[in-house]
């Protein structure tokens, strides 16, 4: 990377990530790119070469920036209702920022906002009891989890979606279908249609919440749980 010089513009790392939320939530990740974000700043694209090496270096900082707002639970209650609160939140978080779940899945870039997020989970699994290798494991399962279910939650649910039907729509068209099918070939789409269609996104997120905790639950002595 060049030495920095007088002629280079006064930005920063933290500048740039926010200039990059910008450009994230008006033009999606598929938008982003170094042009636009240092046009967000005033800058030529040149400039930010100073500080990020290439667009997933910049992506890095976004990363870390998009966790800037996460608000860690309160420590009440035991181990499972805190990090049931931190699954919501870490799923509205997503929800909130236009392709964040794009963004943070898979990404490990560990800045000064994920790290104060990963220390204090650790925190509170290692005293709820959880082994240390459980621990870790557990960290990133569940935020491996949330992420998965929001890229889900924001993809496509089908072309009809895109072009304008609503998901819930899409839902009700889809249980009738199931209705509809040949009960001697199909009897448990026919005989589970409401339950295949009805739930609302809500729904199926806090029963897999609540799932991923019993197996988390499974780790520790029955007292513990």
């Amino acid at each position: 990377m060049p030495e920095n010089d007088d002629t280079t513009p006064a930005l920063t790392r933290e500048a740039l990530a926010q200039a990059a939320l910008k450009v994230l939530e008006r033009d999606g990740l598929a938008g982003l790119s170094m042009r636009k974000v240092a046009a967000e700043v005033g800058v030529k694209a040149a400039s930010l070469y100073w500080h990020v090496r290439n667009k997933q270096e910049l992506i890095d900082l976004l990363n870390d920036a998009i966790m800037a707002s996460t608000e860690p639970p309160p420590r009440e209650g035991g181990w499972r209702e805190q990090f049931h609160a931190y699954c919501w939140r870490y799923r509205q978080l997503l929800l909130d920022n236009r392709d964040a779940a794009k963004v943070v899945a898979g990404r490990l870039a560990p800045g000064p906002h994920l790290l104060g997020i990963m220390e204090d989970q650790l925190d509170r699994l290692r005293e709820a009891g959880f082994s240390d290798a459980d621990a870790a494991m557990a960290s990133y399962l569940l935020g491996a989890f949330v992420q998965g279910f929001v890229l889900q939650e924001q993809s496509p649910i089908s072309a009809a979606e895109v072009l304008g039907t609503s998901r819930r729509e899409i839902a009700t068209a889809t249980g009738n279908r199931f209705r509809t099918l040949p009960a001697g070939t199909f009897p448990n789409l026919v005989e589970l249609a409401d339950d295949l269609t009805e739930p609302d996104m809500d729904t199926r997120f806090e029963f897999c919440v609540q799932r991923v905790l019993d197996g988390l639950a499974a780790l520790l002595p029955a007292e513990q749980r």
